[in-house]
């Protein structure tokens, strides 16, 4: 058995066995900036309200929860560490230098609504409470956005996984594929931005 196959083993039985308090555990852990994919998550949670196992709105609301907790570790870290903290330690969760610094450059450009809106992000979701954290933003707003931008995208993949039912796994491969294209798209954005500020230094 591969390691992405016991990773997906591991899921499923840490969800049939402890049920809601599972998925907001499981949820917590990606948020806190430890690489586990909601895209298994929470569709896996939808085939079980398939299954008549779970409520879907309850499962959504866990999976926001989780969320919201995992992100309140991600901005601790931030407000408390600071930069220079994350980058000496976050190596040993698979945090780099290069995913912060795209974090950084969002939550820098777009300010606390990039906190809202970045939640259906790849990559950056999983770490842009860190920079909102370094950054002092306000606790209880952090919060706040961090659940009702978490919800509709828990809703979503609890969603498509109960529609899906047994064939729920099919979304792995889609979620791989459309996982590529957003980050081509951020990583051309950054690069416009980068572009046009250079730009504009020069017309000074």
């Amino acid at each position: 058995m591969g390691i992405i196959e016991w990773g997906i083993l591991f899921i499923k039985n840490l969800i049939l066995d402890l049920g809601y308090p599972g998925i907001i555990l499981l949820m917590a852990i990606e948020s806190a900036c430890i690489p586990i994919p909601s895209e298994i998550i929470m569709p896996f949670s939808g085939w079980l309200v398939y299954e008549g196992e779970m409520d879907l709105i309850a499962a959504s609301i866990a999976g926001a929860l989780g969320c919201t907790l995992g992100s309140i570790i991600a901005y601790v870290a931030g407000f408390y560490g600071g930069r220079a903290f994350i980058l000496r330690y976050g190596r040993y969760i698979l945090i780099d230098e290069k995913a912060l610094g795209a974090a950084e450059r969002l939550f820098s450009k777009y300010g606390d609504s990039i906190v809202f809106f970045s939640r259906v992000l790849p990559i950056i979701r999983t770490f842009i409470s860190l920079p909102a954290g370094m950054a002092k933003m306000n606790f209880l707003h952090f919060v706040i956005l961090s659940f009702l931008g978490s919800l509709p995208w828990c809703f979503a993949l609890v969603y498509a996984g109960f529609a899906l039912g047994p064939s729920w796994e099919s979304l792995l491969e889609i979620f791989r594929g459309l996982d590529l294209i957003i980050i081509g798209a951020i990583v051309v954005i950054l690069i416009w931005l980068i572009l046009r500020r250079r730009n504009k230094m020069k017309t000074k």
